[in-house]
């Protein structure tokens, strides 16, 4: 803000010399009450309602410093000091739009300021006024070029409009101009990841070693990007500063991907610990149990999915294969029906049911029952599937001589 205003010369004790040297002392509210007096005593003496407004903005009043600081402008229009402080005081309210034409008049005004140009900037980007906002954050910048406030300004009105690799270096260089805005490089990271620029997000998240958070995102977009060996250390360091289920979960992944499929089991007991009602999870953990050829244990995670979730088609699926293959074919019959119910049934289900129902079979009836699975499963199968339908063939043979004997 532009510090309060004295035009002419004051007699001794006036209230506005008062109210200064109040300010001056950090007494906000006694200048207030200083000032307001200046206001009643001349009701046109613009300088007493600038003060007043700029001693309510110290008080954090800001709707009655935008109506006295409007009562300036009223009296003095165009006046730079009031228009560049309402400005900033509408930008602090969340009020870009009706800051910007203030701001935009106070840069013309004064081109040559820092100030009204920077924020001229941040109203026309918070109004989606991108290329504007970039012009403003450039004269800005052409003003100070140790500014990193204006340097990041000029980055983001680049990436609003889609200009990324025009916007990296500017987020580069404020970052480099000052620390603190190292966390606009991560902004720069999630475009590039949108961008499907995985090389260069990663190379700034590695940027990033002591922030957990950073480093699980790594993690992830490494594992996203089939680097599951380098993903390893990134999701380890993660899972230690603060496990949970999706850290976890895509360890496991990681693990699993990399041939180490001993390591997953831990873990995902442990995410199960933290979510027990997570079915997606325990669909996870089944088809890892499957896989390490553990079926009675991956039947019970695939049957408890099922059980939390009904309409899942992953689970019924998923405990219909498990189960033949521990032969318990009466809960793999009730999964497959479960299948046909929610309209899920595919080709593969047709002819799990057709084996399964060959297998149990004891007499005729039953045999005319897995005949009639085989022939729907060629119905729909169309040479899609040429190993089953050719075992399929064989044993609907076998079927037809057994039903005929």
């Amino acid at each position: 803000m532009i510090a309060p205003l004295v035009f002419f010369a004051l007699l001794a004790q006036s209230p506005i010399e008062d109210g200064i040297k109040a300010l001056d002392a950090g007494k906000p509210a006694e200048a207030e009450l200083l000032f307001t007096k200046a206001t009643l005593a001349d009701p046109a003496d613009y300088s007493a309602f600038f003060n007043l407004a700029y001693a309510q903005t110290v008080l954090n009043k800001d709707a009655d410093a935008t109506k006295n600081y409007r009562k300036v402008l009223a009296l003095k229009p165009a006046l730079y000091e009031a228009e560049l402080n309402l400005g900033i005081l509408l930008l602090r309210q969340k009020l870009p739009a009706e800051a910007a034409p203030l701001l935009d008049s106070a840069a013309k005004a004064k081109p040559d300021q820092y100030r009204p140009n920077y924020y001229l900037g941040e109203a026309l980007i918070d109004t989606g006024r991108g290329a504007e906002a970039e012009a403003a954050y450039r004269q800005a910048f052409k003003i100070n070029p140790k500014s990193a406030e204006a340097a990041q300004g000029i980055g983001q009105a680049l990436l609003n409009q889609h200009k990324t690799a025009e916007a990296a270096p500017f987020i580069e260089q404020a970052a480099s101009i000052d620390p603190s805005f190292q966390p606009a490089l991560l902004q720069l990271a999630s475009v590039y990841e949108a961008d499907k620029l995985f090389d260069e997000a990663i190379a700034i998240y590695r940027r990033f070693p002591n922030e957990p958070g950073v480093r699980e995102r790594l993690g992830e977009l490494l594992l996203q990007t089939g680097k599951s060996a380098s993903a390893i250390p990134e999701l380890e360091s993660a899972v230690k500063s603060s496990p949970t289920v999706a850290n976890l979960t895509a360890l496991a992944t990681a693990y699993l991907r990399d041939k180490q499929p001993e390591k997953c089991q831990p873990l995902l007991d442990q995410a199960l610990r933290l979510e027990p009602n997570n079915g997606e999870l325990r669909i996870l953990y089944g088809r890892l149990l499957r896989d390490l050829r553990k079926f009675d244990l991956a039947a019970n995670q695939f049957a408890l999915a099922a059980k939390l979730d009904p309409k899942s088609a992953d689970a019924w699926s998923d405990l219909a294969m498990v189960t033949v293959l521990i032969e318990r074919y009466d809960i793999a019959l009730g999964a497959l029906d479960r299948l046909k119910q929610l309209n899920a049934e595919k080709p593969g289900h047709k002819y799990l049911r057709a084996i399964t129902l060959d297998k149990i079979k004891q007499n005729k009836p039953q045999a005319k029952l897995a005949l009639a699975a085989y022939q729907d499963f060629m119905a729909v199968a169309g040479g899609k599937f040429p190993d089953e339908e050719f075992k399929s063939r064989q044993r609907m043979k076998i079927l037809e001589r057994e039903i005929n004997r």
